[in-house]
């Protein structure tokens, strides 16, 4: 795989000045799609502008220590994607990945308490054997879970522990977040499966969707995490 990346080939939700430089920084591959998530040194960088080159970016990650989901980070090209969180506990700062209303990548402050948690989606599960189930999730973690959770599903868990502190099962009345497609961004209540298709309420209308692009993060009508699709950060 190529170490470089042009601008003007970059993912178009990349918030980029595609003629002020010629390449920019290329995400290694990791649990993220290329265009769902950004490398650590342009969010740095280029999102939370606490550094204006390339050098200042390694040294801050050489000689800081910012953690991803809970574990410190040195790589400039580690790939940080939906609801990953990054702290910088030297300055007291806490910010979560997500997706604005137009489906760009969106930095946005939490508070100390939320940076301890993270909403996971269950991508798939396998039978390790001795009743022991292995959640997999989103962002390529990998639980053993005693609980009874479906595919599709989302699990809430402390940071860095892991620990499931919440099921949030996939059920009419769940809160969705809408992770691709042309409504990606929404946040709506799910409603029901209407043949091959997932149907969700905003602002009183049916919406019809693909179930895949769906992602619980609450009930009772409310986000169990704070989700901010204003981007607030320049």
């Amino acid at each position: 795989m190529k170490n470089h990346l042009k601008r003007m080939a970059a993912p178009k939700s990349w918030m980029l000045n595609r003629k002020e430089n010629k390449y920019t920084i290329r995400p290694k591959a990791g649990a993220h799609a290329l265009n769902q998530g950004l490398s650590l040194g342009s969010i740095l960088r280029d999102e939370l502008k606490l550094a204006s080159t390339l050098v200042e970016t390694r040294k801050l990650l050489s000689n800081n220590e910012i953690f991803v989901d809970g574990k410190r980070r040195k790589e400039y090209r580690f790939i940080v994607g939906l609801f990953d969180v990054l702290k910088i506990p030297a300055q007291k700062l806490a910010y979560r990945f997500g997706i604005d209303e137009k489906g760009r990548p969106n930095m946005y402050s939490i508070t100390a308490a939320e940076s301890e948690m993270k909403i996971c989606k269950v991508t798939g599960k396998t039978a390790l054997g001795k009743n022991k189930i292995q959640l997999n999730l989103h962002d390529g973690k990998n639980i053993i879970s005693a609980e009874t959770v479906k595919v599709g599903d989302s699990v809430v868990i402390s940071l860095p522990s892991l620990e499931i502190k919440e099921v949030l099962p996939l059920k009419p009345g769940a809160v969705v977040f809408l992770t691709q497609g042309k409504h990606r961004g929404d946040i709506g209540i799910f409603k029901e499966f209407k043949s091959e298709e997932a149907v969700y309420t905003k602002d009183k209308e049916e919406v019809n969707t693909a179930k895949k692009y769906l992602f619980v993060v609450g009930k009772d009508k409310k986000p169990v995490i704070e989700i901010n699709t204003k981007r607030a950060l320049k």
